[in-house]
């Protein structure tokens, strides 16, 4: 939603009533995606580099965003109609309480809406969201997992009883605690006069040096391990998690840079458009075309692909 300023520049008017104008067009642009069956429609209102600008300009936007978003959760026939509802993305600890209220309550009254989704970036950079992904994954994965369930009986005990069953001459009271490595003779009188060889200390210690290391060999690694740690990994953290693949990026303003905006979820696929018209200007007639384009390389990109798989079967 860009040229909103540069709108009210060149018509002599308010920067705010440039922007004001800017927000008609959305609801404009609004009712074409839901019509044309888009289901999740992304918009960026306020980037955090926009708090560099003067206060005033600043304070309007936030005056407006709020007013706006009580404006469509109370009154928005348009998202009822389609069923959508909204979704703040971004930074909130950077706003005000009152914004941060007015934004609550636009999420809540529209959480019923399940159809289609209108994700507000406010506010908003794609390099913060990709910050966020890692520094939450970074936390994660410093995380142990939780320790395993302790059982009420060791295995060791439970294979001597199994194999007392088994043979019928043991019972669960008459099992040595010694297990199958206790010596043949349990004289004591022999234990304690047999004089103790070097070689029977070496063998206990090597015994007992084994037996360590089968207990560090066993101990599992409690940490996630970070060669799991794909795209995908990240992608669960952004504040798009769970919508669909981006299709279509549109900019408009004449300007062709993304200026910080979803440069994750772009991909090999999405159709990246820069139109030279300002966001008040932005209407049907601009918007028709861009759409039928995208639907055209869609249905060239399935046609392709049906006959790479025709070829793999081939």
């Amino acid at each position: 939603m860009d040229g909103n300023r540069r709108y009210a520049r060149t018509h002599h008017i308010e920067t705010v009533e440039g922007h004001n104008l800017g927000f008609e067009a959305l609801a404009r642009i609004l009712e074409v995606c839901y019509k044309s069956g888009v289901k999740v429609v992304t918009i960026y209102a306020f980037s955090i580099e926009n708090f560099k600008r003067s206060k005033f300009e600043v304070d309007a936007l936030m005056d407006m965003a709020k007013f706006k978003l009580s404006q469509i959760a109370e009154h928005g026939d348009l998202l009822d109609r389609y069923g959508a509802r909204i979704q703040i993305l971004g930074q909130r600890d950077l706003l005000k309480p009152d914004v941060i209220e007015a934004m609550d309550r636009a999420e809540e009254m529209t959480k019923g809406n399940k159809r289609a989704v209108l994700n507000v970036c406010f506010p908003y950079t794609s390099r913060d969201e990709i910050t966020t992904a890692i520094r939450s994954t970074v936390v994660d994965y410093s995380k142990p997992h939780p320790p395993p369930l302790r059982r009420p009986f060791s295995e060791g005990h439970i294979a001597r009883n199994i194999r007392a069953r088994n043979l019928g001459t043991l019972s669960e009271e008459d099992s040595p605690e010694a297990g199958d490595d206790a010596p043949d003779s349990l004289d004591g009188d022999k234990t304690s006069d047999a004089p103790v060889s070097d070689d029977a200390s070496t063998n206990s210690l090597t015994l007992h040096e084994s037996t360590d290391g089968l207990k560090e060999d066993k101990v599992p690694d409690n940490y996630p391990d970070p060669e799991t740690i794909t795209a995908q990994t990240l992608t669960d953290r952004m504040f798009t998690e769970g919508n669909p693949p981006l299709d279509l990026l549109v900019r408009t303003s004449g300007v062709q840079r993304l200026s910080d905006f979803m440069l994750w979820q772009c991909h090999e696929n999405t159709q990246i458009v820069f139109l030279d018209t300002l966001w008040p200007e932005f209407d049907l007639w601009q918007f028709l075309p861009v759409l039928v384009e995208w639907q055209w390389r869609q249905k060239k990109i399935q046609s392709e692909e049906k006959a790479r798989l025709r070829l793999k079967v081939a």
